[in-house]
Order: structure tokens, then C-alpha cells, then sequence
């Protein structure tokens, strides 16, 4: 798989109704992940059925990625969006990532995830926030 890059939401607890509302809008294929299937239910309440990850990839080549607010932080309106950059190529994303978080600050150190990947987000110099997902090579 090639490496993309796209765009990657944080919503305030209604992810899931934006991305069936996107889904409906673009058509493709819509594949939600909840924070309980990943164990991540802390705080109680509904944070369970909340989206950890969501991911919209349509005919067209549209990708759009998102998710809500991870329990126990802070939703930011105006700062809700960020820019993803995920495939198998190791090294060549791990290139990116120097480069990014290199004249910024990092916020997720690279480093493997309870979902399996090797995951990073930083904000660049330029205030950009970016999010590197390194996934395994499929045989």
C-alpha cells in the first residue's frame, strides 16, 4: 500500500453521526472503531460507543479519517482538524516524521500503539498538527 495523506477530524462526541453524514455525501465505504473495542472506556458514561477511529474511503479516492475527542481531553473548536500521513513504508514515514516534529512539538511520541501500529502526531513549526501512522507490511 502506497502512503496517503488526508485530512483527520476530532469531533466533540459526534463522530459518528458526521461520518455517516459524510458517508451519505460521498458514498464509499465507512469503517468505524469505538474506544470500548480498544478497552479505552475510561470516565465512564457513554465514552465507551464513542469513535476512536473512523475512516471514509470512497470511489472517487477520497480518504477522510477522524474521530472524537479522546476521554480526559480538551475538544478545541478551530483546532479540530489535522493532517494524516499513513502506509507500510517504515522508513520513508518515519523521514516525514523527523521532519515534522523536528522544528516542532511533539505530542504522541512515534512509537507502537495499542492498535499495532507505530503512531506519532506533532505540530510543526508552522503550527500544523500532523499524525504519522506506520502500519505492518501485508504479505
Amino acid at each position: 500500500m502506497p502512503s496517503r495523506l488526508n485530512p483527520y477530524i476530532t469531533f466533540d462526541g459526534d463522530a459518528r453521526q458526521a461520518m455517516e453524514f459524510y458517508k451519505n455525501v460521498f458514498g464509499g465505504t465507512l469503517t468505524l472503531n469505538t474506544y470500548g473495542e480498544f478497552g479505552q472506556a475510561r470516565g465512564g458514561g457513554d465514552n465507551a460507543d464513542k469513535i476512536m477511529h473512523a475512516m471514509l474511503e470512497t470511489d472517487s479516492g477520497f480518504t477522510l479519517m477522524a474521530g472524537d475527542v479522546p476521554p480526559g481531553m480538551d475538544f478545541s473548536p478551530g483546532t479540530n482538524i489535522a493532517v494524516s500521513v499513513s502506509g507500510e513504508d517504515d522508513a520513508e514515514l518515519r523521514g516525514y516524521w523527523g521532519e515534522l516534529s523536528g522544528s516542532g512539538t511533539v505530542s504522541v511520541p512515534l512509537e507502537k500503539q495499542m492498535w499495532g501500529d507505530v503512531f506519532g502526531m506533532c505540530t510543526d513549526g508552522f503550527g500544523i498538527t500532523w499524525m504519522v501512522d506506520i502500519s505492518e507490511r501485508q504479505a
